[in-house]
């Protein structure tokens, strides 16, 4: 429903301020317990799989999209070939390339066919998902849980936010995680990838 001007007026700026208190504190909360809960061991793997790989795509729908095309620009900066699966630049997937795919359900079926896609060629394939029996899971080389309430969960406890929002944050910071972690192994100075970032904004 649209709110009048008048009515936007009316409004408790005092009870708004102490609300939007409450979902940050909220939402960095179940980050935080969701950090405490998440298996870092099976992010080692993913680490690993990154190191090896000839070429890196990732794929991701909707939100989940956006915190992986920011891990693509992360990776990319530390000088690997990182390609986002949709652009028009980006290559066909062959034997020795890694695809990372992230799927909060795990049954998103543009996901679950390019895995598909990417084992028929000997690709391999890292899944991150909520949902351990997925399809995704099922088909992936390793799969990363994250512990997270998907998005038709609406009444969930491990999440007060709407749909897969938890999922979709912590996705982004799992990632962002993984490449600290690269940077940090492979000490290269902060100005060296500063030099690759882009520069045509």
């Amino acid at each position: 429903m649209k709110i009048a001007a008048k009515d936007i007026e009316e409004l408790d700026f005092q009870e708004l301020n102490w609300q939007l208190r409450m979902d940050l504190d909220l939402i960095l909360d179940e980050n935080l317990q969701l950090a405490k809960r998440i298996n870092t061991e099976n992010l080692i793997n993913l680490v690993n799989a990154i190191q090896q790989a000839e070429r890196i795509f990732l794929i991701a729908a909707g939100r989940s999209g956006f915190a992986m095309r920011s891990a693509a620009m992360r990776l990319m900066h530390l000088g690997l070939n990182v390609y986002f699966v949709g652009d028009t630049t980006t290559p066909a997937i062959k034997q020795g390339d890694l695809l990372i795919v992230a799927s909060g359900s795990g049954t998103t079926v543009s996901m679950v066919r390019a895995a598909e896609k990417a084992i028929s060629v000997g690709a391999n394939v890292i899944g991150i998902t909520t949902a351990p029996a997925s399809d995704l899971a099922r088909l992936a080389n390793h799969s990363v849980i994250i512990p997270a309430a998907g998005k038709q969960e609406l009444e969930s406890e491990k999440s007060k936010q709407y749909a897969g929002s938890l999922f979709e944050q912590f996705l982004l910071l799992i990632m962002d995680a993984v490449f600290q972690s690269l940077w940090k192994m492979q000490q290269i100075p902060s100005d060296v990838l500063w030099a690759r970032h882009a520069n045509l904004e």
